[in-house]
């Protein structure tokens, strides 16, 4: 929530918010201290503290300065980040524009301000050096898209870990092998005869995109030959060897829908959203799930109480290793907003046939028996009913790179190794990518989405990646499958209303700790460029994290030829 105040910057009033951020979502707070108006002079730093230090100390809890002035022509606000714990204790708050965050580097005059190529080491020195960050270990490469001559260095060929940037790899190696328009194919067998089938037959193959309304389609189908039962149902769940669960990956994330389990058989991305509902004081929260024959796969141990209004979140889910229940600890307050966490299936074949059967007996379609089948079968008898075909790949690599999607991307890479016949997935993806001419030994992976954080790339990886794409007749595809900043993906709110808003195309990355930003800028006075910005091992928040890669962005939008008495 933004709590509204005014003030008079410079002669001139502005309005000021602060917004309270926890567990990743608003929390609604209602303090009426903010209802009256300030009028304060800042015309020194001093009167911007002084202006702070009367805001309710529950609303600014610990802070972390400085606090960076903005142009006066521009409405700021305070942006209150709060840990994810929900402690309420402030990590940072940032004074930015209210229609440019980003812009927070002086006024107007000084963001249209043009760099030349020599001063780039020190204008980003000057940004990475800051106190802040001396924990932190930054790798940066820039450079020169068609020439690919180097801007800027740092620790470029030293290994990172990369976060989501690994999809930029993982999309570019299926994409040269598959091509942009391969489809999953998921046939369905029957035998016998209406109105009696001896069999029906899914053969999962992993598109990850099927949903129950395409289910309902097959079911149509069946309706439509006068089907009135099933003996035996099977879903074949055998075309994926390798576990679903990547062994690196952290034991909070396998039950989160960014964590959840890879398979043959894919529905509803193998997530379902699980709503917690205020009650009457001192009573558990209500639990409302969105699909009941995912919820019935997990025991839930609720030990949550609704409290006073205006009460801090304190929600907490924890899993049980190697058990398929959910721990909810915690106060949600009685006048609190619904409180959604989306959750992993915990058995996606059996969701699926489970399902599958549901969405028959609907339609009036008996089921006798409902087999999952791990091991490859055929029969002679079997007659192919119908396909369901995934959206071309150039269509699932946006949900790759600009929503960032794990399930995905991981699944992309079991099935490059299948059509390869690679034993083991990621070799798929080194193969591709050294025929493409990336160095192999400048990455490890250890899964495709990035989740893992025993991934290790390199910046020059990232930029050799991007540049060597552009030559490639699938260029054109790899490239609007990115994230574009202020209009979409996971850049759509950043760099908006900036000389950089529609001219980068690229892929963020982001764990505790960890950010990156990779891809392509058009500059508007200077070459393309193409670049991977990363910083790891750092204990700032990750809006800070991002905020500073943004500000290198800008400096690389400054860019300008310059001549020698320049």
């Amino acid at each position: 929530m933004k709590y509204r105040s005014r003030f008079n910057v410079r002669g001139r009033n502005v309005a000021c918010y602060v917004r309270t951020k926890f567990k990743r979502k608003l929390i609604k707070d209602k303090l009426s201290i903010f209802n009256y108006q300030l009028s304060i002079d800042f015309r020194s730093w001093l009167g911007l503290f002084l202006a702070i230090s009367l805001l309710p100390s529950n609303a600014l809890a610990t802070t972390q300065l400085p606090i960076k002035f903005l142009s006066e022509k521009e409405f700021p606000f305070i942006d209150a980040a709060v840990e994810d714990k929900g402690t309420r204790s402030v990590q940072a708050f940032e004074v930015s524009s209210k229609d440019s965050p980003l812009q927070r580097r002086g006024d107007e005059e000084k963001q249209k301000e043009k760099l030349c190529p020599g001063d780039l080491d020190t204008a980003i020195e000057a940004i990475i050096n800051r106190p802040q960050f001396k924990r932190s270990r930054w790798g940066i490469l820039i450079q020169t898209l068609t020439a690919g001559d180097t801007l800027y260095s740092l620790a470029a060929d030293s290994y990172f870990t990369p976060a989501s940037n690994t999809k930029l790899l993982t999309t570019a190696a299926a994409l040269l092998k598959l091509g942009g328009d391969f489809r999953i194919r998921t046939p369905v067998y029957v035998t016998g005869e209406p109105p009696n089938l001896t069999s029906l037959r899914l053969k999962g193959y992993g598109d990850p995109s099927i949903s129950t309304d395409r289910l309902k389609n097959i079911v149509h189908l069946l309706r439509e030959r006068e089907i009135k039962n099933i003996e035996k149902l099977i879903v074949d769940d055998s075309y994926f060897s390798q576990p679903g669960i990547n062994a690196t990956w952290e034991w909070f994330d396998i039950y989160q829908y960014y964590g959840t389990s890879i398979s043959s058989l894919i529905l509803n991305e193998n997530t379902v959203t699980l709503t917690l509902l205020p009650q009457q004081l001192g009573q558990p929260v209500k639990l409302r799930w969105s699909d009941p024959i995912a919820a019935r796969q997990w025991q839930v141990d609720n030990q949550t109480a609704t409290a006073i209004a205006g009460t801090d979140y304190g929600i907490e889910i924890e899993g049980l290793l190697g058990r398929a229940v959910l721990q909810i600890r915690g106060e949600l307050a009685i006048d609190a907003e619904p409180d959604l966490w989306h959750l992993a299936v915990a058995d996606p074949a059996y969701y699926f046939l489970e399902s599958l059967r549901h969405v028959l007996l609907t339609e009036g379609i008996e089921v006798t028996q409902g087999v999952i089948e791990q091991q490859i079968q055929t029969t002679e008898l079997e007659k192919e009913l119908t396909t369901i075909l995934s959206p071309p790949l150039s269509v699932l690599l946006q949900d790759i790179n600009q929503k960032s999607n794990n399930l995905y991307a991981e699944v992309l890479v079991q099935i490059l190794g299948k059509e390869l016949e690679i034993n083991t997935a990621l070799d798929g993806v080194t193969q591709s990518l050294t025929e493409l001419g990336v160095n192999p030994q400048s990455y490890k992976l250890v899964d495709g989405s990035g989740l893992s954080r025993h991934n290790l790339i390199s910046p020059q990886a990232l930029v050799q990646t991007l540049r060597l794409m552009t030559q490639t007749p699938v260029a054109e595809i790899y490239r609007s499958s990115l994230a574009v900043a202020g209009s979409s993906g996971t850049l759509k709110k950043r760099f908006q209303n900036t000389a950089i808003q529609g001219n980068l195309q690229g892929k963020t990355g982001t764990l505790s700790g960890i950010s990156t930003l990779s891809g392509y800028l058009n500059v508007p006075d200077f070459q393309p460029l193409v670049f991977s910005i990363i910083v790891n091992n750092s204990e700032q928040s990750n809006t800070i994290l991002n905020q500073t890669i943004d500000e290198i962005v800008l400096l690389l939008g400054q860019l300008k030829e310059c001549s020698s008495i320049d």
